[in-house]
């Protein structure tokens, strides 16, 4: 079992894919509405509040953060 847990944030603004190594190489895709997904795994709940952090630290407002499920699905 995965020590690492998936995980999507979703942002009001658009970020480009140059935000990917600021957001620990997470994938990051703006959508048609104005917002933006950053989705991928993080090591530990303090990694999953870094991330948050730096959505705080661009002035971005938070619109969600989901855990999505890792691995196979039975």
């Amino acid at each position: 079992m995965s020590e690492t847990e998936a995980y999507e944030i979703r942002v009001q603004g658009h970020l480009d894919g140059r935000w990917s190594a600021w957001f620990d190489g997470m994938t990051l895709v703006a959508d048609d509405d104005g917002s933006t997904l950053i989705s991928g795994e993080v090591a530990d709940q303090a990694a999953l509040h870094g991330l948050i952090q730096k959505v705080r630290d661009l002035g971005l407002p938070l619109l969600s953060v989901t855990h999505t499920p890792t691995g196979p699905t039975p």
